[in-house]
């Protein structure tokens, strides 16, 4: 069993973290390295199964930073495709609605 390596006396401790293992020689406080360093933990995310709930979630939390971080054109159409959906689903939910409440009365 290896241990992590301790920096020796008299050399700089590096920066913690992907910037040690996977970045090494970029500046952490960099912006686009940064940004870089998340897109590729995002990459290597391992979540729950897609077709457990905590998969479905997961997926919709994804869908969501990725829409918020879009711009233009895209953003619009994570928009529209939103709004389909709730259009959809409450179309479903009235229609459910009105069974249940014809065969109630």
């Amino acid at each position: 069993m290896s241990s992590p390596e301790m920096p020796r006396e008299g050399e700089p401790s590096g920066p913690p973290g992907r910037f040690a293992e996977d970045l090494v020689g970029l500046d952490p406080d960099d912006p686009e390295a940064r940004a870089f360093a998340a897109h590729l933990d995002r990459m290597e995310r391992v979540g729950p199964a897609a077709f457990t709930v905590e998969g479905q979630l997961a997926g919709v939390r994804d869908f969501a930073e990725s829409a918020n971080r879009a711009d233009g054109p895209r953003r619009l159409a994570a928009v529209v495709l939103v709004a389909l959906v709730l259009l959809g689903t409450g179309f479903v939910i009235f229609e459910a609605l009105e069974v249940v409440l014809s065969t109630a009365l």
